[in-house]
């Protein structure tokens, strides 16, 4: 009989342990593992390649949040990312959201810069300062095969 209580004993640590991973897959896939209140801002770029829902967004290298989506914007067609933001976090107006890549090939992530304004962001305002992202196939090809523009190859003086 010992052994049967112990077996019941492992089997229900078991169950709560597939049960604690169940809960953290599901906090992960949908990005609320950052943590409890958060408000929404948008950030207009020209180029968001490689961006995606659920990509990070950092201040300083810490997490404070994510992306909420990512969508054109027909008028001019730039993209606009929602980003939803840790509420314990103030951002100035004046601050600056830039796409970049962790590591050579990495992920997209944004990171915020704040700026100095004595104001701060309201829940749904847009940041207007943006650094898109950097095309890194377009740059080595420019610096492989040098300018692929005529004119700019004219413009150049010979060797």
């Amino acid at each position: 009989m010992k052994r049967g209580g112990l077996e019941l004993l492992v089997g229900i640590f078991v169950l709560l342990g597939l049960a604690a991973v169940a809960y953290l897959t599901l906090k992960l896939g949908s990005g609320s593992l950052v943590g409890g209140d958060t408000y929404l801002v948008e950030a207009r770029f020209a180029n968001a390649g490689g961006l995606h829902n659920g990509s990070s967004v950092l201040v300083a290298g810490v997490p404070v949040g994510r992306v909420d989506g990512v969508r054109i914007d027909p008028a001019d067609f730039s993209a606009i990312a929602t980003l939803r933001v840790l509420s314990g976090l103030k951002l100035p107006t004046d601050s600056m959201a830039s796409i970049k890549t962790s590591g050579l090939i990495g992920d997209k992530f944004v990171s915020l810069s704040p700026g100095a304004d004595e104001a701060c962001l309201e829940p749904g305002a847009r940041i207007t300062m943006t650094e898109s992202a950097v095309d890194l196939e377009s740059l080595i090809g420019k610096m492989a095969f040098g300018s692929v523009n005529k004119d700019e190859a004219e413009k150049k003086p010979a060797p």
